[in-house]
């Protein structure tokens, strides 16, 4: 059990999540704790009683870190120091166990921006994933909001549970995850006009265009992450055509890291560039109709042959057999490494939940 401020009597503040850990005071038995060597290779651990953390040049007891403040440096048994530190939330979702691909920390601040996320928001989101969507939507909307989250694969979900669990200490409950396809489920889960926004990051945006403008209050916001250009390009046009929404607005988000040393100051040699677009737009109110854009013709003018021509879907082919995983480069996992993945994010919810009382996980 974590302890007071020395001195005070007072409870260490708790995260904005109700049950996530506390952003500063000691470290304790079930925290995440990031180990920073002398070469700057990262570790991340849970602490537990009696449990050791070892590498190739020497070996820390977890008891020598719980207690310590946040930002300490230890010293292993070879005489080598680290750092430790609480791991930030983008820390977090870079190293927590994944299934399918995570949305970066990068486009994740980006969606909460776009999406204007607020305390209190009542959001939608498909499909979870991993869960590092969630976390950072359910930090945006804080305890008085609403997260409902819906994902296809039972795998997926479980895995993103386990991770929420896992940074949060248990289940949120103003968080559920349904298993099911979001055109069926979003209609028998959510009320009509009843969703401030709803976060679309799935293969086929697209097809649920029609039910999240049903769901969307009037003046709320969809906002879609797709990986690849032609699907750019379809989200865009049926939210168009649609009539349901304002014109919709495409960007992707780049991060270029710099590289500061004394008088050696220049753009780091590598960097997060293409992970995936945004695509964004307003409901309109039931009956409203969006004024066309005043503009000139222009030889851009297209039909829908020419989207036809890039977009196959359009020109009459089914669309399951157009826009399939595989086609848009979406490299998927194993079911072994799935169920793999799972037991490791429930390890790690339970080592949180019960204060690192599982001797058996260590390191």
């Amino acid at each position: 059990m974590r302890t007071g401020f020395p001195g005070t009597g007072e409870a260490p503040p708790r995260g904005p999540l109700d049950g996530t850990p506390a952003p500063r005071g000691p470290l304790g038995y079930g925290d995440r704790v990031q180990l920073t060597g002398p070469k700057g290779r990262i570790n991340t651990i849970t602490l537990v009683p009696e449990g050791e953390f070892h590498s190739h040049r020497g070996m820390i007891r977890h008891g020598e870190l719980a207690g310590l403040p946040d930002g300490s440096v230890v010293t292993n048994s070879s005489g080598e120091e680290y750092l430790a530190l609480r791991p930030l939330l983008s820390d977090f979702v870079m190293s927590m166990p994944r299934g399918a691909a995570i949305v970066y920390p990068k486009d994740a601040a980006q969606i909460l921006s776009l999406a204007d996320i607020f305390p209190g928001a009542r959001v939608v989101e498909a499909g979870v994933g991993s869960g590092a969507l969630s976390l950072h939507l359910l930090r945006g909307i804080g305890p008085e909001g609403r997260l409902y989250s819906f994902e296809r694969r039972e795998e997926f979900a479980d895995i993103a549970r386990g991770n929420v669990a896992a940074f949060t200490g248990r289940a949120p409950e103003n968080w559920t995850v349904t298993v099911g396809d979001l055109q069926r489920a979003l209609p028998a889960t959510c009320p009509e006009g009843g969703i401030d926004r709803v976060v679309l990051d799935m293969l086929a945006p697209w097809e649920c265009v029609g039910v999240a403008a049903e769901a969307l209050a009037p003046g709320g916001v969809i906002i879609c992450y797709v990986a690849t250009a032609t699907q750019l390009s379809r989200t865009a046009e049926e939210i168009r055509r649609s009539g349901s929404f304002t014109h919709p607005q495409s960007s992707e988000t780049m991060v270029r890291g710099w590289h500061v040393e004394g008088l050696a100051v220049r753009p780091d040699h590598r960097m997060v560039a293409h992970t995936g677009f945004l695509v964004t737009a307003r409901r309109l109110a039931p009956g409203a109709i969006l004024p066309g854009l005043k503009r000139r013709a222009s030889k851009s003018d297209f039909t829908d042959d020419d989207l036809a021509s890039w977009l196959p879907d359009l020109g009459g082919r089914e669309p399951s057999e157009v826009w399939t995983a595989e086609v848009v480069g979406d490299r998927g996992k194993s079911d072994r490494v799935l169920r793999k993945k799972v037991r490791e994010a429930q390890r790690f919810a339970r080592e949180r939940a019960d204060g690192g009382a599982h001797p058996d996980s260590i390191g």
